[in-house]
């Protein structure tokens, strides 16, 4: 009986969740992260011909994360 009743309330949590994000969307205010690595500045420091890893440590970031820009572009 106690299993019933927190899925009932669970699924109530879940739909005053999604109306909560519907009115946040309808606002503008939600939205995904702002990206937080600058590609201009990686590619600028590839041009100067800095080293993978001492453009990550210039841009405090993983030298991962420099890798992923690389492959996608």
């Amino acid at each position: 009986m106690m299993g019933a009743f927190a899925e009932f309330e669970r699924n109530i949590i879940r739909k005053r969740q999604a109306e909560g994000i519907a009115k946040a969307k309808a606002k503008g205010v939600y939205a995904k992260r702002g990206a937080s690595i600058n590609i201009e500045k990686i590619r600028e420091l590839q041009k100067e011909g800095l080293t993978i890893t001492a453009i990550a440590r210039a841009l405090d970031i993983s030298r991962m994360s420099v890798y992923r820009i690389n492959k996608q572009n």
